[in-house]
């Protein structure tokens, strides 16, 4: 069991009615909590989701707190200090005076440095600290109204050769504030890809997606990930500058078997974290089966730090890989199918 769990279960006697749980740990706590205690999971993590579906527990996946009543929330220390604020004035406001928010993570994750963000909304205090983790109680002495999602995001331009992009990131989003290096590498070969049905793969804020969508208003992109807010980040792009609807089509995902079949390419950024967790699993699965998911003659196109093996991935499962650009630490690596 996730320790912070174990945490949890020893102070199992300061929770009582509903109960929201925000980001919680993929194990059996749900099923190590009394009877007395109603509780709901809230999630934006398309796999955890789906772990909780399995569980038969009264789960949620967005980036909307849930709409039901709760009395209390565990909130999950994330990995963004950005994402804690909000999710920490999203479920104030749905709590009266008085009320208990509890803050539960790992020192090495910063629980402590989280547990300063509490301040703005009442009196907290230290529960327990134990298997390298910490609980903090926070007395709600306020509540607050909550704000448009619109309000939390961060705004960026992305030049484009048909003109800028204001790319839309909410927190927790993946770069959330400039454009990162790895896709500033990719996107002057983006003018090379394909046209037709392109997936972007962990799309994040949705600047790919946008960029291929301004390139060429025929192309259809698959914007997947498997966290909610860079879905809807993604979403917010689009509306924001004002391309086609029908050009996008939103899918969350636990990998590239989730992909549409028969696309003209698949371009990725793609991703290597769970959390505060290194995981190349779906990166390294993308590079290793993407080509079942492609036309022939279709396209992979991905950029990754130089280090990593996938070039060598590619080649075994494409019979070929070439390397477009190798800089500031980043490769931009192509291959395709071969047309029969």
């Amino acid at each position: 069991m996730d320790p912070r769990s174990e945490v949890v279960i020893r102070q199992h006697e300061y929770l009582s009615g509903r109960v929201l749980l925000a980001n919680a740990p993929t194990d059996d706590l749900l099923s190590n909590l009394g009877n007395d205690i109603e509780t709901q999971v809230w999630t934006w993590n398309f796999n955890e989701y789906q772990y909780f579906q399995n569980q038969q527990a009264n789960v949620h996946f967005g980036v909307d707190v849930p709409e039901s009543p709760f009395d209390q929330a565990i909130i999950f220390v994330p990995k963004s200090k950005e994402l804690l604020n909000y999710l920490l004035h999203n479920i104030v406001s749905r709590l009266s005076e008085g009320a208990s928010i509890f803050l539960v993570g790992e020192k090495k994750a910063g629980v402590e440095r989280a547990a300063k963000q509490l301040q703005p909304f009442g009196k907290s205090i230290k529960l327990d600290s134990a298997r390298h983790c910490q609980m903090w109680q926070l007395t709600l002495d306020k509540t607050v109204q909550a704000k448009s999602l619109a309000d939390w995001a961060q705004q960026y331009n992305v030049a484009t050769p048909n003109g800028d992009l204001t790319i839309c990131a909410l927190p927790g989003v993946f770069s959330q504030n400039r454009l990162d290096v790895g896709t500033a590498v990719l996107l002057p070969y983006l003018s090379q890809v394909t046209s037709g049905k392109i997936a972007d793969f962990g799309c994040g804020a949705g600047v790919i997606s946008a960029y291929l969508a301004k390139l060429n208003p025929k192309n259809r992109i698959f914007a997947m990930d498997v966290d909610a807010f860079a879905l809807e980040s993604t979403r917010m792009t689009f509306a924001q500058n004002k391309l086609a609807p029908e050009q996008l089509e939103i899918k969350a995902v636990t990998g590239i078997e989730d992909a549409p079949l028969f696309l003209h390419a698949i371009v990725s950024n793609p991703p290597f974290h769970q959390g505060i967790k290194t995981d190349y699993n779906a990166s390294e699965n993308l590079c290793k089966t993407s080509r079942r998911h492609l036309k022939s003659g279709g396209e992979l196109w991905i950029v990754a730090n130089r280090f990593l093996n996938y070039p060598i991935l590619i080649e075994q499962n494409f019979g070929q890989c070439t390397t477009k650009a190798d800089q500031q630490g980043f490769k931009v690596l192509f291959a395709n199918t071969q047309k029969k």
